[in-house]
């Protein structure tokens, strides 16, 4: 079964939590988008009508809604990563980050520090997983450095997230059918590797993007937008 996993753009602390309260008992991940203005033109939570939440997360003051109950991943499209939000966010309790391979020039080097302080694939003390997200007209070339296996049978990464949308960073926006192409090309290349897809994604799409190779599915609109959340992760599921 592939996963569904639900995806909130936060407009507010108080926002995060409400959509994170309608989906607590559903789904054991979400994924919260973080839009800085500089990689992405859209801004939301804690870059926007932040109170200081963020703040007493990372300093231990308060805690991530319903980080009892619900795992999130993080997707960072934000300009530089590796200028504070990744760790910031891995800190705040992020399961998993998703850097967006386009933005920035250091990136390499970065999940490659990252892997040395948080632990590799496979290993007992992994902390965090690190996805490495495409936009639609990045090709899947540059994947290959991320997850070509070492000496140890270890790669950089630790699965992939293909954006299913031209414009990230917002919602209700059309899907691009060139990602299910993407999808099956790099399951192709990389048989045993997890592959998201990100934008776009409803219940018309599904299953052609299960049958090309995708392992979770990430949706908001479809989802939040439904009049039934449970019936439409369900449907997800076993579409």
């Amino acid at each position: 079964m592939t996963d569904v996993i639900p995806a909130i753009i936060p407009e507010s602390f108080d926002d995060l939590a409400e959509k994170m309260s309608m989906v607590r008992w559903l789904v054991p991940v979400v994924q919260v988008d973080v839009c800085d203005g500089k990689f992405v033109l859209s801004k939301c939570w804690p870059y926007k009508n932040d109170d200081g939440e963020f703040e007493k997360i990372l300093h231990e003051d308060d805690g991530f809604p319903f980080w009892q109950d619900l795992d999130f991943e993080a997707d960072l499209m934000v300009a530089h990563p590796e200028s504070g939000a990744a760790e910031n966010f891995i800190k705040a309790g992020a399961k998993r980050i998703i850097l967006h391979i386009e933005s920035s020039d250091k990136m390499l080097d970065f999940v490659k520090k990252l892997r040395k302080e948080y632990g590799y694939p496979g290993e007992a003390a992994v902390t965090v997983e690190i996805g490495i997200g495409l936009n639609a007209d990045t090709d899947i070339f540059v994947l290959k450095e991320y997850f070509a296996k070492d000496a140890e049978g270890r790669t950089l990464a630790d699965f992939v997230q293909c954006m299913g949308i031209d414009r990230i960073g917002y919602q209700h926006q059309a899907f691009d059918p060139r990602v299910i192409g993407k999808v099956r090309d790099i399951r192709k290349k990389y048989p045993d590797v997890p592959i998201a897809v990100d934008g776009g994604v409803s219940l018309e799409n599904a299953h052609d993007l299960a049958l090309a190779g995708a392992t979770r599915l990430v949706s908001g609109s479809a989802i939040y937008g439904s009049d039934d959340i449970k019936e439409a992760i369900e449907e997800m599921e076993n579409s």
